[in-house]
């Protein structure tokens, strides 16, 4: 366990001098690209490796074209990081539900995401990412096909060492309902059973890992963590390739929920839930509490 192994996912938004709190997320805030630096010098003085950028664009529509726009919010924000607080480490998360108007993570047929002409877009996001200074991808849409797209794309424009992080096993699940409204980025009507996996299924989670390390994935993760830590030591044991998870907003929320309500010990539920994770095999951690775990090893409770 080292505290460059830590993530820190963070939403920036359009807009000037905005640090809004999230209502779900207590302590969790989203920021407009002037006011993020705040956040980034913060984590970097603490000793948090990396950053991932969520973007909440002003316009949206049914083809989520600010996701790969050269001037949408995340391309500015990767700009405006890299020149303000270049020693982190940046990740661009690519998917558009936080940029299409009815809330999917693809482009629609009818009601229907359509997977083939979705991959398309996805390229192109993590691409304008890239272009914009983005050190590493994570596509976390789940359609198929999408790391042999991206890898593809940016290698043909000469972004042959630049790495992806997939979320190859990503479940849906419950335990997405704060990031949801800290993005605005719930469905407009069903929901996502049909491109993400279901719970119950354990060989899906390894089937989707291998096939995503055969397309180019150079690192796979596993969301959400807490409850499915299995599958991080499953994976690990069946591959060579490093091991990411993602401790969502819904565990960050009941932590926080439980603390104020005076029915948990906050720091020691948090470091529990850290080191459970390292314990199963991760390597990098993504959580919003990263700030505090590295404080947290820096006073030897954990580490």
């Amino acid at each position: 366990m080292d505290k460059s192994s830590l993530v820190y996912p963070m939403f920036v938004k359009d807009g000037e001098n905005i640090k809004e709190e999230i209502p779900t997320m207590p302590g969790q805030f989203r920021y407009s690209i002037d006011r993020m630096p705040e956040i980034l010098n913060e984590m970097a003085d603490a000793g948090v490796g990396s950053v991932m950028l969520f973007g909440i664009p002003d316009h949206k529509d049914s083809r989520g074209s600010q996701a790969y726009a050269c001037d949408g919010i995340i391309q500015r924000a990767l700009e405006k990081a890299k020149k303000e607080v270049p020693d982190l480490f940046y990740i661009g998360d690519v998917c558009m539900c936080e940029y299409t108007s009815h809330g999917h993570c693809g482009i629609l047929q009818g009601e229907y995401v359509d997977n083939d002409l979705t991959l398309e877009k996805l390229a192109q996001i993590a691409l304008s990412q890239v272009q914009a200074g983005a050190d590493m991808v994570a596509p976390s849409d789940m359609m198929d096909g999408r790391i042999h797209a991206i890898r593809k794309e940016l290698d043909r424009n000469g972004y042959v060492t630049t790495p992806i992080m997939s979320y190859a096993v990503k479940y849906a699940s419950a335990f997405y309902g704060p990031f949801r409204d800290a993005a605005g980025s719930a469905p407009a009507f069903g929901d996502r059973k049909s491109y993400q996996m279901d719970y119950h299924n354990r060989r899906e989670g390894m089937k989707e890992a291998l096939l995503d390390i055969q397309e180019g994935a150079d690192i796979i993760m596993v969301k959400p963590a807490m409850t499915y830590l299995d599958m991080v030591r499953e994976i690990k044991d069946a591959t060579h390739v490093p091991m990411a998870a993602y401790s969502v907003s819904g565990e960050y929320a009941m932590v926080k929920a439980g603390a104020q309500l005076g029915y948990i010990d906050e720091a020691a539920i948090i470091c529990e839930m850290a080191v459970s994770a390292y314990r199963a095999g991760v390597d990098i951690y993504m959580s919003y509490s990263a700030k505090e775990i590295a404080q947290y090893m820096d006073e030897g409770r954990i580490g």
